[in-house]
């Protein structure tokens, strides 16, 4: 054990599942003072505190992942916190999300509350207590004040963190960013957690069944057109903020499939067309772009403009102002605006912006 460990505070944001979880116990392993913190995000239900049925609670803090994180922590022996900031997520996680449908944007929200929550207020909070670094179980890397994809290809999760900064990064750990899921399950079961084999949660976590739902709670129906790309009418739709480019499912319209190719906000008409070729574009804009390290002025990358779309070679052209222009080698599909473009050399991510 190092005595540099042993004097070294980390704070492990923990959310019941297995990453987490071994995040924790590895750090614990290698001597750190480890401290383990979840954060309580808001929900449904936040307003009346009733939180009791799991279904109308953020899965990221809901009473059973309450439950197995204090199991893990009193496994590990880790000292083990509960902290609320349902009123921080609310307005920064959740009124975005809204903000940004209602504009017709289709919101990345995991990225606003990481460059926020996680790795914004909780790092200023584990510092006021006097921590040196806060750790978390995302699948990336940090290796000479770079950013870098994580080990296992299917899990990286860098895309989420394109917005964070040197100042963050320079007090953040990633202690299962070099092994694949399988290999951190698998230490999860050496060290017996309660999480071994806590199933995947890939959803939005206050979203608790379709986004449309969550949306009609928020957002009015606005009726209007739907319409081909020569004008003609062939339906209608309740609200241009209940469809996202690309989308071919629950249109209501004869004769197809149709995807959706625009959306027209002045005329608050929704556009369709049966040729899938009508949702490539060959570039797009990019703005609030954020640099991980020195600010790039134009270069050649790989780009993803969606967390599961496939990286493409394009030409990144500083435009000013803290855009860019992206060109793409080739054409990409359902471009699509209020995404993140975000920007790769090799394993490095460089930096990424919003899709315009």
């Amino acid at each position: 054990m190092s005595l540099k460990n042993k004097k070294t505070k980390v704070v492990v944001a923990m959310s019941g599942g297995v990453d987490s979880s071994v995040a924790a116990a590895l750090l614990k392993e290698q001597g750190f003072a480890v401290v383990g913190i979840m954060m309580k995000f808001w929900s449904d239900k936040s307003a009346s505190r009733n939180l009791t049925d799991k279904k109308d609670t953020n899965r990221c803090c809901s009473v059973e992942a309450e439950r197995l994180a204090r199991m893990v922590a009193k496994k590990i022996g880790i000292p083990f916190y509960v902290i609320n900031v349902e009123r921080e997520f609310k307005k920064k996680v959740v009124d975005y999300f809204l903000q940004e449908y209602k504009k017709g944007n289709t919101p990345n929200p995991c990225v606003v509350c990481n460059k926020e929550i996680k790795f914004g207020f909780l790092i200023n909070k584990a510092l006021s207590l006097g921590a040196d670094f806060v750790a978390t179980g995302h699948y990336a890397r940090i290796s000479l004040a770079r950013l870098l994809k994580g080990a296992d290809k299917e899990k990286d999760q860098s895309y989420f963190l394109c917005q964070l900064n040197q100042k963050q990064l320079s007090r953040v750990l990633f202690p299962v960013g070099g092994y694949t899921k399988p290999e951190v399950r698998k230490i999860a079961r050496k060290f017996n957690l309660p999480t071994a084999e806590t199933p995947e949660s890939q959803e939005v976590c206050f979203v608790q069944n379709s986004t449309n739902e969550f949306l009609k709670k928020y957002l009015k129906n606005k009726a209007g057109k739907i319409v081909d790309k020569a004008g003609k009418v062939l339906g209608k739709h309740n609200g241009l903020w209940f469809y996202t480019i690309g989308q071919r499912r629950g249109l209501e319209i004869q004769q197809g499939p149709w995807f959706v190719v625009n959306k027209d906000f002045k005329k608050n008409v929704l556009i369709v067309s049966k040729d899938e070729k009508d949702l490539l574009k060959k570039d797009l804009i990019v703005s609030n772009v954020n640099w991980i390290n020195s600010q790039k002025m134009s270069l050649t990358g790989d780009v993803k403009i969606r967390y599961k779309s496939n990286l493409a070679k394009a030409k990144i052209q500083n435009v000013g102002r803290g855009k860019v222009k992206v060109v793409f080698t080739k054409p990409q599909k359902a471009i699509t605006s209020g995404q993140y473009a975000v920007f790769y050399r090799g394993q490095e991510l460089l930096g990424g912006g919003i899709i315009k």
